[in-house]
């Protein structure tokens, strides 16, 4: 008798292990970005109904991020995590209190304890210790699942210091919830700065209540000829908060002197007096405005809502220019908390060259006076670069090596390989192709510390990927145009070049496309990945 119930539990055992999702070694798990290091053991952690999360450490913010982690795992489990500081089988470590975003991430069959010296490092290790668990763990609602991942241990830290993203709000405006969901989009990718394109010509989307008519007028319209709209200061606050709350700093840009048209509708004073027609422009980037003949009060501009480039320039002989400049900065630095302003600078073709120079030179000015480091594209480095300023390459690496020999540093967006407007090949439904056709192997072949002749890895500060939107309208198109691209990216400026493999990402690749499904991500499925 007692042979035969033995024999009975020893069946069931076999049917209940034989049901469970075989668990793959730690280093089989298609985490990304990829981690630093990760050494393997036997055996596996399970995640159950009686699963706590142990807080160890003094912060106001690990209370946060074990609040966070159990919001994260309840919904496909059902399981209520309680967060505490007494005893637990998950502990959240923070080990000091520094700027370092490298943590450890330690898996045996009864434990998780995830440890750092700072509170970025632990959201890290959350992220990473997420994607440890089937890709069911993205549902929202009861799964029935056994949530077991591989034990072993992560040792990581990011190679580049700025991992970015730039959504651009002015050629189409996105609102505050849309904002949002790049942002959760951006943290599972351990991106750490979000650069906001908020002004162009074809709109300006962040209230200045010094200068109203900036959203009253500017914000009236997008690409098209659409409804446009805008942030108020409490909007913009607002998504400031939500994405620190995600260890990602906003970076706010207003570009100028050109790509002002929106600001030049909204305040003819700032018009060096030109009122151009609606049209075609492209012909007008390649030669200049004859300054001599322009009207001496201007009248503002017609507001634009095309996509040609390199029409417009704030008039840069004007006092009231500077002052509308700084009541700008002021009032945008004093609700960003992050330490970069960007002053655009790109694709001025009607500025004339001394004017440049005196314009970006004055305006670095204004943002130090206001406590912020200038970023610019790649063009702002023919001028000189204050000490610290940070030149976008995106297009000429010679302004790339301006800045370098200046003893700035360079934020790498190379147009041809990071451009998340570019198709992806002559077939895809949105994007254009100027720069190039920017297939997902394209976007992850690449290394920052090469690209550009005379740029080493040392005069890198970090990548950003740009999303410019002229043909973007909706977030199923952010989604479409980013997504797997922006993957890619993310592991480009997290993962050491040494240690990155295409074959590998693309097994990688192929898991997070059924976490995006699952979380109703509308991405790009390339014909480079197995999905």
């Amino acid at each position: 008798m007692k042979k035969s119930i033995f024999g009975l539990l020893s069946l069931m055992s076999a049917v209940v292990f034989s049901c469970q999702e075989p668990i793959h070694s730690l280093d089989e798990s298609a985490i990304i970005p990829l981690p630093s290091t990760i050494q393997t053991s036997s055996g596996a952690f399970e995640l159950t109904s009686s699963s706590s999360i142990q807080l160890v450490g003094n912060s106001s913010n690990l209370s946060y991020l074990g609040s966070f982690l159990s919001s994260k795992l309840k919904p496909a489990t059902g399981y209520e995590i309680p967060v505490g500081t007494e005893g637990g089988d998950i502990q959240l470590v923070l080990t000091g209190s520094d700027d370092s975003e490298n943590y450890t991430l330690d898996i045996d069959g009864s434990s998780v304890k995830i440890s750092a010296s700072s509170e970025a490092g632990i959201f890290y290790g959350i992220q990473t210790f997420i994607q440890l668990f089937p890709v069911s763990i993205e549902n929202s609602s009861v799964v029935e699942e056994s949530w077991r991942i591989p034990t072993g241990k992560i040792e990581d830290e990011p190679d580049y210091a700025y991992r970015g993203s730039m959504l651009d709000v002015a050629r189409h405006f996105f609102g505050v919830e849309d904002v949002k969901h790049y942002i959760d989009q951006m943290a599972t990718l351990k991106l750490n700065y979000l650069h906001l394109h908020l002004t162009d010509d074809q709109g300006w989307r962040i209230e200045i209540k010094s200068w109203p008519n900036l959203t009253a007028i500017g914000g009236k319209t997008e690409v098209g000829g659409g409804e446009g709209g805008f942030f108020t200061q409490e909007d913009y606050k607002e998504i400031v908060a939500y994405a620190a709350q995600n260890f990602i700093t906003v970076v706010p840009e207003i570009d100028m002197p050109g790509h002002t048209n929106a600001a030049l509708a909204s305040y003819g004073e700032l018009n060096p007096g030109v009122n151009l027609p609606d049209g075609d422009f492209s012909t007008m980037s390649e030669g200049k405005i004859d300054f001599d003949i322009l009207d001496k009060n201007p009248q503002p501009a017609e507001l634009y809502t095309g996509i040609e480039v390199g029409f417009s320039t704030l008039a840069t002989n004007k006092e009231i220019t500077y002052q509308f400049i700084e009541d700008v900065i002021r009032e945008i630095s004093e609700i960003t908390p992050g330490p970069y302003f960007h002053i655009g600078g790109d694709e001025s073709h009607v500025t004339e060259k001394d004017d440049y120079i005196y314009f970006v030179e004055k305006v670095q000015e204004l943002t130090a006076k206001y406590g912020k480091t200038s970023i610019g594209w790649d063009e702002i480095a023919t001028t000189q670069l204050k000490e610290g300023n940070i030149a976008q390459f995106w297009a000429l690496a010679e302004n790339a090596k301006l800045a370098k020999d200046q003893g700035n540093q360079v934020l790498m967006s190379p147009a041809k390989k990071a451009y998340l407007d570019m198709q992806y090949d002559s077939t895809s439904r949105l994007g254009l192709h100027w720069a190039a056709y920017i297939e997902l192997d394209s976007a992850y072949l690449w290394d920052p510390a090469t690209y550009a002749d005379g740029i080493n890895k040392s005069d890198v500060i970090g990548v950003e990927a740009p999303l410019w939107t002229e043909t973007i309208t909706s977030r199923a198109d952010i989604e479409y145009m980013v997504f797997p691209r922006l993957a890619a990216i993310a592991e480009v400026a997290w993962t050491p070049t040494p240690k990155r493999d295409w074959p590998d990402f693309q097994r990688r690749i192929a898991v997070m496309g059924k976490r995006w499904d699952i979380k109703g991500i509308e991405f790009y499925k390339s014909p480079k990945v197995n999905w």
